[in-house]
């Protein structure tokens, strides 16, 4: 039955593809004879329990042949139906044009940006290997499972690629697992064009087991894969590449040319393929037999996971503590935050990062699945987890794989979606830090953990101008509004420590990924700030009756606002302060809740924030002012910057009066 559920596999991703007038043929009818090996010998999962903790993961990073991943999903029965794949590609269909995680069952991950599978597969791997080594005990492999992810040309072309398997190489991830379609065509032709190097010599140099199949001179080499699959789950101490040489297309009459790659087939040459391949059977039906014989691998891991559970029933007696925390950890259940006040005890100025630090290393303390770390910086970005008297966290390295903190290295786009993949693994809280700058970097993988819904924390320090000498290579003007663009992304910037407590209270309750953009230099702490910027936006300071004009601001010039407030008031004018720490919040309010903090009948407003102004037009109004950025930064200490640019208390009362004026 081999050959014929592979063939099964390669039709009805052509037939699905043809149906949409839409799609990736090429690499679903190269890769299938490796898709079928994993998932009918080696792929240990339960369909009737798709979400089962220990099942393996297996990642599609080449996306755009998501009609392999739904054709094996169909066949191996995670409830796709017949009807589902002729949906291909349409509105609302549960067979989208890339896969989608928590759209189709099944789907570990969203993929289609190249290279962000794999590095999520990394991810996966970091946090199978942090469980394990911290809730297995002997005779209790609670946490024993394997990573596999599938990729192309295109994603080794990508630098993720490059910067997520040399972290996985150096980690000695050896459950990882990633088979390489080395079909030589990209969608401009083949890759001889653009990409010549040794990629086994890449893999190699980076402590990577390598090993190949050539399914080109021995096509459904079923036993080649199989073999080359064992010989890599033996080696620990590595992670395995297997290069596995295809032919794109295979079966049909465009088999090795690029023309394949990104277009259907074709009604005759689909036609044509069925002949060669001695495919019978009606559009989107498949044997009887075929189906008997895919059953028997769900039968199998059904049977697994009833083992696991028995076992993991002996492991909750021998170790109840133990069994109680992995199961917290795995339905990620998390203190109450909120109603911790040691977590808003601040009373000098600090940087937001300081603050940052110390709300990070209190709920470490309380949050045991809290992991993560920085892309080099953490001195800078104050984003470890210190070691105290109670509580050793110590690195995630070979030799401590039950260390909390992680060391990306200057990886920041492989940083962001590693921490994704451990995201999405389940049982690790994942937040990862770079510099504010560098989230230009990160953005993609960000963009995709607000895609999925899923609450990966990015510290994101030195936010503005105050970055000072460095000068403008690494001061952010337009990066707020950029991740404030994002759909689903809540984008932090507090001016003190309650702000920052509150900030984080927020990006660990939700499902959205956060931004906590912080900064370089000390703020005051504010009597009055604290759970009310769970709103995102609240009134700081006020005055007696209605304002005259309102001072609204974000993270360092809050600061600015609050010093222009009481020279206004000197001068008769009577101003509130408005701290607006997260707009994404703040719209999220009720309108009645929007218009005490804001009300629409005060129109001279001042909005003041060192970054980009576009964020702000919404707030001014036609009568208000902007004291932002609209050009690079300087080079020189951050208070000559912030008065060079505008960012005093004198220009924000000059504005008010201006707004006043109109």
């Amino acid at each position: 039955m081999n050959k014929s559920t592979i063939n099964a596999i390669r039709i009805l991703s052509a037939e699905a593809i043809q149906k949409a007038n839409s799609g990736h043929p090429g690499l679903p009818l190269g890769s299938a004879p490796i898709a079928y090996a994993l998932f009918q010998n080696h792929l240990k999962f339960n369909n009737a329990d798709a979400k089962w903790d220990d099942r393996d993961r297996f990642i599609l990073s080449a996306g755009h042949g998501s009609m392999l991943d739904y054709s094996l999903l169909y066949l191996y029965g995670f409830g796709l139906t017949k009807e589902d794949l002729m949906n291909f590609r349409q509105l609302g269909s549960k067979t989208p044009g890339h896969p989608e995680y928590g759209h189709t069952v099944g789907i570990e991950t969203t993929t289609g940006p190249l290279g962000q599978g794999i590095a999520n597969a990394v991810g996966m791997a970091v946090a199978e290997a942090h469980l394990a080594a911290t809730f297995n005990r002997k005779g209790f492999p609670v946490v024993d499972h394997y990573t596999y992810a599938l990729c192309g040309d295109g994603c080794l072309e990508e630098g993720i690629s490059y910067e997520a398997c040399s972290f996985a190489g150096a980690h000695e991830l050896g459950k990882l697992i990633v088979f390489y379609d080395d079909n030589d065509i990209t969608i401009e032709g083949d890759t001889d064009i653009t990409f010549k190097e040794d990629v086994g010599a890449r893999f190699e140099a980076q402590n990577w087991q390598v090993l190949h199949v050539d399914l080109v001179s021995h096509p459904d080499d079923v036993a080649a894969i199989g073999k080359a699959i064992e010989k890599a789950k033996k080696e620990t101490k590595k992670p395995s590449i297997v290069i596995c040489k295809t032919k794109i297309g295979y079966g049909t009459p465009l088999e090795g040319s690029h023309k394949c790659h990104g277009a259907p087939l074709g009604t005759e040459n689909l036609q044509k393929t069925k002949e060669k391949l001695g495919w019978n059977s009606e559009p989107f039906e498949v044997p009887d037999e075929v189906f008997a014989h895919t059953a028997e691998a769900g039968k199998r891991g059904a049977q697994k996971e009833a083992e696991w559970n028995a076992m993991f029933a002996e492991y909750e007696k021998a170790y109840p503590e133990l069994a109680a925390e992995y199961k917290r950890a795995m339905k990620g259940d998390l203190p109450d935050l909120a109603n911790n006040e040691d977590l808003f005890r601040f009373e000098k100025p600090m940087a937001t990062r300081q603050t940052s630090a110390v709300v990070l290393n209190k709920i470490a303390a309380l949050l045991p699945s809290l992991m993560g770390g920085s892309a080099d910086l953490a001195p800078s970005n104050l984003s470890d987890m210190k070691n105290t008297d109670a509580i050793t966290y110590g690195d995630f390295a070979p030799a401590s794989y039950e260390g909390r903190n992680l060391h990306f290295g200057i990886r920041e786009h492989a940083m962001a979606a590693i921490a994704n993949g451990m995201q999405l693994h389940g049982g690790i809280q994942a937040y990862c830090s770079t510099f504010f700058i560098f989230s230009d970097y990160c953005k993609h993988a960000m963009r995709l953990s607000a895609l999925m819904n899923i609450p990966v924390v990015y510290i994101l320090t030195h936010d503005s101008i105050g970055v000072g000498e460095d000068g403008p290579t690494h001061e952010p003007v337009e990066q707020l509004i950029a991740l404030r663009s994002i759909p689903n992304m809540k984008v932090y910037r507090p001016a003190d420590g309650k702000e920052t407590a509150a900030a984080w209270i927020s990006a660990l309750t939700g499902s959205a990924p956060t931004a906590l953009v912080l900064t370089r230099q000390n703020l005051p702490q504010y009597e009055s700030s604290g759970l009310n910027a769970l709103k995102g936006g609240y009134v700081l300071e006020d005055c007696d009756g209605t304002p005259d004009v309102l001072l609204i601001a974000s993270g360092s010039e809050v600061e600015q606002c609050v010093g222009a407030k009481a020279v206004l008031a000197e001068e008769g004018v009577k101003a509130r302060v408005i701290s607006m720490p997260c707009f994404e919040e703040f719209e999220k309010q009720s309108a009645e809740y929007k218009e005490s903090v804001m009300p629409a009948a005060v129109k001279a407003r001042v909005c003041v924030e060192a970054g980009s102004p576009y964020s702000w037009y919404k707030y001014a109004g036609d009568r208000g002012e902007i004291i932002g950025m609209s050009t690079f930064g300087a080079s020189g200490p951050a208070a000559q910057l912030f008065k060079k640019f505008g960012f005093t208390v004198e220009n924000v009362v000059e504005k008010a009066k201006l707004s006043l004026k109109k």
